[in-house]
């Protein structure tokens, strides 16, 4: 296997961009991209997708409540739910995914969104120092976790 290119990287980074442009018209802040251990510390809500074919791994996407709730009143959402919640943070996982596709290629291969509830660490299952991308959007943080890399 062989590890993400920067331009790989970099793709990640500018989908989270774009995603908060396009849904928050605010643009969030990166703080940081780095290499994480195998285990990181994630928010309560977590989307979860994994990919094969032409790369191994997942992307996980985790943020907290009052952020996933912000974005959901954005979007005129009245269910500020914990399973609405759920669903909306694997909704943001998918689109990410989806992005990931369109600059990675059609051999990418993306799995339905898992979602997940409480801020247990995350644990990478491919790379011992996965990729992670934190970010602040109206005083919230979240982060990215990128645990993948490109098959031979």
């Amino acid at each position: 296997m062989d590890a993400l290119t920067e331009v790989e990287l970099k793709q990640f980074v500018d989908s989270v961009r774009r995603y908060f442009s396009v849904i928050t018209k605010q643009d969030p802040q990166i703080t940081s991209a780095f290499l994480g251990t195998r285990d990181v510390q994630g928010h309560e809500f977590n989307g979860l997708v994994s990919f094969s074919g032409s790369y191994n791994g997942h992307v996980m996407v985790s943020m907290p409540a009052p952020m996933l709730r912000e974005l959901l009143l954005m979007q005129h959402e009245t269910d500020l739910s914990d399973p609405h919640l759920l669903d909306a943070v694997g909704e943001i996982a998918n689109t990410l995914a989806g992005n990931a596709r369109k600059t990675l290629g059609a051999g990418l291969e993306i799995s339905v969104p898992v979602t997940l509830q409480g801020a247990a660490g995350i644990q990478a299952r491919v790379r011992q120092r996965p990729y992670v991308i934190t970010l602040r959007w109206n005083h919230q943080p979240a982060l990215v976790f990128v645990d993948m890399e490109r098959r031979r």
